[in-house]
């Protein structure tokens, strides 16, 4: 087993995959809306490819069996990186609907899994309450990525960065360097090798027995349903903000994880104080208050609202998603901790996400059937709905006392998955790993 503590040289290999990882996606993700608004796609066809990375996300659980049984999982995320560099550069070199989705579904089936992966090779080699300090640096990179905007603009020789297919060939840049910096990453065995496995574990799913305790059943619906009022902000931000006049999107919104750095340094600090069950919840209600913020501001025509929404990022994310990854580590026996990790990337920016992407469409076209082409309004204000029940429902019925408890150190691959739970009790006999 792992020591309590990390090396130098082992954080600040992991923190490099932190940054190289999210500013891959971050490059070219955050403008695609309105890369595709430039390339005259209809709604519709924005939905299903702004969806390529929900849909990403059914790989999760498969590649998390393969970390876990059968290859060392930073050759798996070698792998997946340089595949997902390959398939960008097609993405950026099609521009018809059909073909856009297509290379961007399987550069995202490569890319979403490493989410979950790069999660539990970081919790692998560190105490999980010590994993925001190292996830922080993802939100570094993803702030990184927005000058890519302006050193474009200068080496491309460009007016406009944003909006165009550049931004596809610099994710494919970052996703090859984070290739290579996987293969000096900290060995990380799969934990249940030589076990056999069965057509659930073929498919990724033996994480899936988790859900039949209460709470954490809990956390997997109520993210799922957390992610839906998310992605009108994830997926439909960068085309709003388009159309109230911002002209550098990706840096306007990469304020939002510049914030995000320095919450998910005081996601530790809220732990201790005020346990992961209210750090979670203050988590959706700072989501509320973004939703509240980019309500108003539509109604009254206030920037300044707009940008409320958009700094309360980092509390949203740092929080309640980064919680939820810590409460997956804390519950998961070791054997099942990367499927787990990969089930609830699979749940949110997988079903969530595509749910999301598609029921935040249908609320604008709505807007356009009723001669309103920007009613965002209504899409802001059924979010805020939304967030408002999540946050009373947490607050009442999230009570494990996994996530009641504060953020005290585990050593490096203990589970506080009760003895009766049925995951649990099937683990017993490989802790000897």
């Amino acid at each position: 087993m792992a020591s309590e503590t990390m090396s130098l040289n082992v954080r600040i290999k992991l923190s490099a995959m932190m940054f190289f990882q999210f500013m891959l996606v971050a490059v070219f993700f955050v403008p695609l809306s309105a890369y595709l608004t430039n390339l005259k796609m209809t709604g519709t066809q924005m939905a299903w490819i702004l969806s390529s990375m929900a849909l990403g996300c059914i790989g999760s659980p498969l590649v998390g069996m393969i970390a876990d049984r059968h290859f060392a999982s930073q050759k798996v995320l070698a792998v997946l990186n340089l595949l997902t560099g390959v398939l960008l550069v097609g993405s950026g070199i099609v521009t018809s609907p059909a073909p856009v989705f297509i290379m961007l579904l399987l550069a995202m089936l490569c890319y979403m899994p490493t989410w979950g992966l790069t999660s539990a090779i970081a919790m692998s080699h560190s105490p999980s309450d010590k994993f925001p300090q190292i996830r922080v640096f993802g939100s570094i990179g993803w702030v990184a990525a927005g000058l890519f905007s302006l050193v474009a603009i200068k080496v491309f020789k460009v007016e406009v960065f944003d909006g165009t297919a550049i931004p596809m060939y610099c994710g494919a840049a970052v996703a090859v360097v984070g290739a290579l910096n996987a293969l000096i990453l900290p060995h990380t065995p799969p934990p249940a090798k030589g076990q056999p496995a069965s057509p659930i574990d073929a498919l990724g799913l033996r994480s899936l027995s988790l859900m039949k305790d209460f709470k954490f059943s809990l956390l997997i619906l109520g993210t799922l349903i957390a992610t839906i009022p998310f992605a009108a902000y994830w997926s439909y931000c960068s085309a709003f903000l388009k159309d109230q006049g911002f002209k550098y999107l990706t840096v306007t919104m990469g304020w939002g994880q510049f914030v995000e750095m320095f919450f998910m340094l005081l996601v530790p600090v809220a732990l201790k104080f005020m346990g992961l069950k209210w750090t979670m919840v203050a988590g959706l209600v700072a989501m509320l208050v973004r939703y509240l913020a980019f309500m108003l501001g539509v109604s009254y025509s206030i920037d300044a609202l707009y940008f409320t929404g958009i700094l309360v990022h980092g509390i949203i994310f740092g929080f309640f998603y980064v919680g939820g990854q810590i409460y997956i580590d804390r519950k998961a026996p070791k054997e099942m901790k990367a499927q787990a990790q990969g089930l609830i990337f699979l749940v949110s920016f997988g079903v969530g996400l595509l749910i999301g992407n598609f029921v935040n469409g249908a609320l604008l076209e709505y807007g356009v059937a009723k001669g309103d082409p920007k009613n965002y309004h209504l899409m802001w204000t059924v979010s805020a709905i939304v967030t408002a029940v999540l946050v009373v429902l947490f607050a009442l019925l999230f009570n494990d006392p996994v996530a009641a408890r504060g953020g005290e150190t585990l050593a490096v691959g203990e589970t506080d998955a009760p003895a009766e739970d049925p995951a649990a009790d099937e683990a017993k006999g490989d802790d000897g790993e």
